[in-house]
């Protein structure tokens, strides 16, 4: 088959060459003869060409085989843990024992009208500074009494605080010895000082004398000098408050009780008092025991 091929592509350029000069010759001839002569062989003729039969012939056929990417293995999360929670284990508590609370007494009320002009001062004595003044048929109520319920604390009714006045000097309503014993705040003032270089001494088993510097005062405020006192009295130690002008003071104090005496001094003014500064109580003389004799 390939020989054919061969022949065919050597003679075919000869063959043209002369179909073209048959052509020129049968154009100078006849012209009109020699176009149809030349188109009738240039028109090529099919012939019968050589189709070679496929042969049923198996071509094998490269598959490219598959190959395995390996694919990223997946990270493995992490799993919480689970943490534990510690139990609370519940300390029985000790329930406390009831405790029997008392129940409080109720004051009484006690009411009183006044028998006669009084002064209604600012503690329970006639030590204490002018605070109100009481007249008869004045309504109080009793507040509160001091130890032995010879001054009573009031309310007023015509007056707008409070104020201790002399227990028989009104008429009361009730027992004032039922009243709870109180003490009251002094006013207070920072026109004057204290007084200065207060000193003691005992100047008998049963009294002792008490001496300061004098303050000097205008002759309008000077109230003098209140000494509030502690002092044992009959086997008791007795609240005594005191009024003097000027030193020296003497102060009863006598033996034979538990507790000991106390005593403070302030410097007294129309508007009040001042600081109060201590006075030392000097110890009871020691009995001396003569020869021979015996305490009883």
């Amino acid at each position: 088959m390939d020989r054919i091929r061969s022949r065919a592509r050597v003679w075919a350029p000869h063959l043209a060459l002369a179909l073209g000069s048959l052509g020129l010759m049968l154009l100078a001839c006849n012209p009109s003869a020699a176009w149809t002569a030349l188109l009738a062989s240039v028109t090529p003729t099919p012939s019968s060409t050589f189709s070679p039969t496929p042969s049923a012939m198996a071509t094998r056929t490269h598959t490219p085989t598959q190959t395995a990417t390996a694919s990223p293995s997946p990270t493995p999360s992490l799993t919480p843990t689970r943490t534990l929670t510690p139990t609370i284990t519940q300390t029985p508590t000790i329930t406390p024992t009831p405790t029997i609370t008392p129940t409080p007494t109720a004051t009484p009320i006690i009411t009183g009208r006044v028998l006669q002009q009084s002064n209604c001062r600012y503690g329970p004595g006639s030590a204490y500074l002018y605070e109100w003044g009481l007249y008869p048929t004045n309504r109080v109520t009793a507040l509160g009494r001091n130890q032995d319920a010879t001054w009573v604390y009031v309310d007023p009714w015509t007056y707008t605080d409070y104020c201790w006045v002399k227990a028989d000097l009104v008429e009361w309503r009730g027992d004032v010895h039922a009243l709870p014993q109180i003490r009251t705040l002094l006013p207070y003032t920072e026109f004057y000082w204290p007084p200065q270089n207060v000193r003691s001494s005992r100047i008998s088993q049963d009294e002792i004398m008490v001496n300061w510097d004098l303050v000097p005062m205008s002759l309008d405020d000077n109230r003098g000098y209140l000494i509030e006192a502690w002092l044992c009295q009959n086997g008791q130690v007795r609240f005594m408050p005191l009024h003097f002008w000027r030193p020296p003071a003497i102060l009863l104090d006598e033996p034979g009780c538990m507790e000991p005496s106390s005593a403070r001094i302030y410097t007294a003014e129309k508007h009040g008092y001042t600081e109060w500064i201590a006075i030392p109580i000097p110890p009871h003389p020691t009995p001396t025991l003569r020869q021979g004799s015996a305490v009883e």
